[in-house]
Parts: structure tokens; C-alpha cells; sequence
């Protein structure tokens, strides 16, 4: 367990910063449009690359790529279910009209749509970690030379 104490502290500090993003475009009635979703993979990334830079530094020669792998899967692991339960949160108990502003064409036509939302912003912040994972671990590969 202490192994992921690192990436569960930074899970929760890229969390809070996806938050703090989302409450920024709140206060400008921007959360509503998808384009600025795209700024959740950068915030996530970065916390991901800093969690595992910062593993690598600790665990020195201990290091490997699967260590490594796993600090960025549970820092956007826990980013993501975090920042699922706030999304959850904010579009039944603050904002209970914010889902049907998210898509005024889909939410009148579709049975279950603020699941299916809520299944959609899980299903993007895992796929983000994995893919940005796999990209980062490329740039702390350590090669053996012959």
C-alpha cells in the first residue's frame, strides 16, 4: 500500500485541479460546452507525468516500466472516479438543469441520459489515462545498452 501513496496524493491533486477547472467555466457559463473538456487531458497528463517523475526520483533503481505504468494508472484512476462523483454531484444536487443544457437535442429524446453522461465523462478520464500513461512511460523508458 505505500507503494501507491505517491499517485493516490497526486490522483487527488489533479482531482481537485479538474474541479477547480470545471467551477472556472461554471462561473462563465462555459461547462456546457464540450470543446473546453478537451483542457481535462492536459490537467490530467501533466498530473500523470508528475506522479510518475516523481515515483521514478524515490524508487531509483527500483524503477521499472510496470511500476511505473501502475503509479499513472492509479493517478488518473483516482482522478478520474473522483472527479466522476463530483460531475455527479454538481448535475443532480447544484446544477439539476446543467445536463439538459449540456445537450438540448439528446437529453429530450434519450431515456437515462444523465447516466449515460456520467458513464461518458468515466469512460473518457480512464481511456485519457491509459492512453497519456502509455505516452509518458516512453519518455522514462530506460534502455540496456548491450
Amino acid at each position: 500500500m505505500k507503494q501507491f501513496a505517491l499517485p493516490i496524493r497526486f490522483g487527488i491533486v489533479t482531482s481537485v485541479c479538474l474541479i477547480a477547472y470545471f467551477l472556472f467555466l461554471a462561473l462563465f457559463t462555459l461547462h456546457t460546452n464540450v470543446f473546453f473538456s478537451v483542457f481535462n487531458g492536459v490537467i490530467t497528463g501533466f498530473g500523470i507525468y508528475e506522479a510518475i517523475k516523481i515515483f521514478k526520483i524515490k524508487e531509483a533503481d527500483r524503477f521499472n516500466y510496470g511500476s511505473g505504468f501502475t503509479a499513472g494508472l492509479v493517478t488518473g484512476g483516482i482522478a478520474t472516479i473522483l472527479f466522476t462523483l463530483f460531475f455527479t454531484f454538481y448535475a443532480t444536487e447544484v446544477d439539476s438543469e446543467f445536463i439538459g443544457e449540456l445537450s438540448r437535442a439528446w437529453a429530450s429524446e434519450v431515456k437515462n441520459f444523465e447516466a449515460i453522461v456520467f458513464f461518458t465523462v468515466a469512460i473518457m478520464g480512464f481511456a485519457t489515462t491509459l492512453v497519456v500513461t502509455l505516452a509518458i512511460m516512453q519518455l522514462f523508458k530506460s534502455y540496456k545498452r548491450p
